[in-house]
């Protein structure tokens, strides 16, 4: 099969971005295509033939270093979905030709606290899809069947499907975690592949709240305004009113502190990203504790995503008739994938077509 591998840590060259980080190799092609074996499903495991698979801004965060990948080398995404191609010999929810998917979780302990209680997001053996594993940037990914999430029939096209795995399912624990209620109005700090998605969750589910977009991409502000924003602002102006539930997913530190500012009294903010980056860490010295964070405001981070959260939102997704905006590229075009990624061009979500199927 083909797939495409990261061997080692770099940092990926976009025109016009400054180098990070000293003592780092710079590449424009981070990943290499290669020829590997079909992978062969263990007794509790299926294998699915990878259709379309989303990329993502945590692949960034692994092939820069800010999540270190625990071997190298490693096929990166965990956003693949497709039909089952083969089946260990112990599974029982799948078929041969099911319409299956992947998501950020690969597999957890099952029987630790967090397990038990339903969090298995927190657990200390949580292991990633594409970053533990091996992921879905190939032509074929095996997965624990019990981790494998079914996709209802009502998504039907693979290619906007992948993007849900986690930019949507993501985006749904973030919502979920602020305490969102109809009426209440919440704040969407950056408008990349997550939040345009999560808008389409708001409007569905708190038709009678406002939803205000704060981000500096001209092309994610029009974004913004197709998709039924109340509002859209800077980065570092006041929103209409106060938010009494924002999410940040920049990775950045500037917006953090502005979303405080624009926090109502008991507001919650939630940061919804596994890392920020450190070009403005020096930003939060300017925490001032009575103007950001005083009055009962709230920080709280999103750590993983549960199975349960991929059935609640695929589910939601297909009631909701959710639909990403794509920009599509071939398996081969990975790395020209990443670099679109990076700099902020485009709106809205990447997908790699690995295969023709629906």
């Amino acid at each position: 099969m083909r797939a495409m591998v990261l061997r080692e840590i770099c940092e990926i060259k976009v025109e016009g971005k400054t180098q990070q980080r000293e003592g780092i190799t710079i590449k424009t092609e981070p990943l290499e295509l290669v020829d590997l074996p079909v992978p062969k499903p263990g007794p509790k495991d299926i294998v699915i033939k990878v259709s379309a698979c989303g990329v993502c801004r945590t692949e960034l965060d692994q092939i820069e270093g800010r999540i270190l990948p625990p071997k190298l080398p490693i096929i990166l995404g965990h956003q693949p979905v497709g039909a089952v191609a083969n089946l260990g010999t112990s599974t029982t929810r799948f078929r041969i030709g099911d319409r299956a998917g992947a998501t950020w979780i690969y597999s957890s302990c099952g029987k630790c606290k967090f397990c038990q209680s339903g969090e298995e997001n927190l657990c200390e053996q949580f292991q990633g899809t594409g970053c533990h594993a091996n992921g879905g940037y190939a032509e074929y990914i095996v997965i624990p069947e019990d981790y494998a999430q079914i996709i209802p029939d009502k998504l039907i096209d693979f290619t906007y499907v992948a993007p849900l795995m986690c930019s949507g399912v993501i985006g749904y624990r973030s919502l979920k975690l602020t305490g969102m209620e109809d009426g209440k109005t919440l704040g969407l700090y950056g408008f990349g592949s997550a939040h345009h998605l999560v808008i389409q969750m708001a409007n569905y589910l708190f038709p009678g709240s406002k939803k205000f977009v704060i981000t500096r991409n001209p092309a994610q502000k029009q974004l913004a305004k197709n998709l039924g924003a109340d509002w859209v602002g800077g980065i570092e102006e006041k929103t209409p009113e106060k938010l009494d539930c924002a999410i940040d997913s920049t990775p950045v530190w500037k917006p953090t502190i502005f979303a405080l500012e624009n926090l109502e009294k008991g507001g919650r903010l939630v940061i919804n990203l596994i890392r920020k980056e450190e070009t403005d860490k020096e930003f939060l010295l300017k925490l001032d504790y009575p103007k950001h964070l005083w009055l009962e405001k709230e920080i709280k981070t999103v750590a993983n995503v549960t199975r349960r959260d991929g059935e609640e939102f695929l589910a939601l997704a297909a009631q909701a008739q959710i639909k990403p905006q794509i920009k599509s590229f071939k398996l081969e075009e990975s790395n020209k994938a990443l670099i679109e990624l990076k700099s902020g061009r485009s709106p809205g979500s990447k997908v790699l077509r690995i295969s023709s199927d629906k």
